[in-house]
């Protein structure tokens, strides 16, 4: 059965908050409603098509992790069955089911929080050029892909659509939100991704890094947004990894690699994407949730 691709929401008796690259935010007064499309963003650029199953994946994805880390840090999230939202999302129930989450109100940290267990990508570009990713300075001769001796935690500031996040120092991340939330977020970082890494390389995927968000409910830091999906983490493939090149991926790297090879400029407005790719990468995501989980998705 041909999937619907949910490229945006309207809902007319509910209050937007925002929209996101991915997800639409509805204010429903005690929680928010997050609701994840198939949009799909590719160098802080949206793309026009959307991408089958996409948002179904990412909601369940991330409802796996959020139970899976629940005793390292709770999370915002409140249930992902529509039942149990307030009555007036009910007559939306087509488009919720299976891309929705009710969460709570949380204030967002204003980092983006990154941990590489794995250098490539900007951490590899910046460790060519000072031997150093965000002011971690790091051992000489590392090749792309490899491990790194320890897992590092990398943030960058929060950017608003269209534009880039900037990697930045550990000082200056202090400033943005502290010290004693700078180490929390750090230690849990760390903690999660460790955790979730040993998980996932068991199921044959090496998780090379991912994003985090985090929030404060109740004065307590919180886990938020996503977490560990396709599209915040890169998923290698452990039976074809080889250091010293880049790599297969579950993740919408295979995207970002079509926009490479026809030399896309990463500004707006987005090329068309060919029907083979739109493909390609659902099947990524859903190996990739196949292969975490042992479930299929439909």
């Amino acid at each position: 059965m041909a999937q619907k691709v949910v490229l945006q929401t309207n809902f007319p008796d509910l209050k937007l908050f925002k929209r996101g690259k991915v997800r639409d935010m509805y204010d429903l007064g005690e929680y928010y409603l997050m609701v994840s499309s198939d949009r799909l963003s590719a160098f802080d650029v949206i793309m026009n098509e959307g991408i089958p199953l996409k948002g179904r994946i990412l909601t369940k994805i991330s409802e796996f992790w959020f139970n899976f880390a629940k005793d390292i840090i709770p999370n915002h999230l409140v249930s992902t069955n529509v039942d149990d939202f307030p009555q007036i999302c009910h007559k939306y129930k087509d488009i919720l089911e299976g891309r929705s989450m009710l969460v709570k109100k949380a204030e967002l940290v204003p980092l983006e929080c990154i941990v590489r267990g794995y250098i490539t990508g900007s951490g590899l570009k910046d460790y060519q050029k000072t031997g150093m990713i965000c002011g971690i300075k790091l051992p000489a001769g590392l090749v792309d892909s490899e491990k790194l001796p320890d897992a590092i935690f990398t943030p960058s500031t929060k950017a608003e659509i269209g534009d880039h996040d900037e990697n930045i120092d550990e000082e200056k991340a202090v400033q943005i939100v502290g010290r004693d939330t700078y180490d929390k977020l750090k230690k849990t970082a760390i903690t999660v991704y460790e955790k979730a890494s040993a998980f996932a390389l068991e199921r044959g995927i090496i998780l090379a890094d991912t994003k985090m968000e985090f929030g404060v409910f109740d004065g307590e830091i919180i886990l938020i947004d996503e977490l560990l999906t396709p599209d915040s983490s890169r998923f290698w493939p452990l039976d074809g990894y080889q250091k010293g090149k880049s790599q297969d991926s579950f993740d919408k790297q295979y995207v970002r690699d079509y926009l490479i090879s026809i030399n896309f400029n990463k500004q707006p407005p987005a090329p068309a994407l060919p029907e083979n790719v739109i493909e390609r990468t659902t099947q990524k995501y859903k190996e990739a949730y196949f292969k975490l989980t042992g479930k299929e998705i439909d």
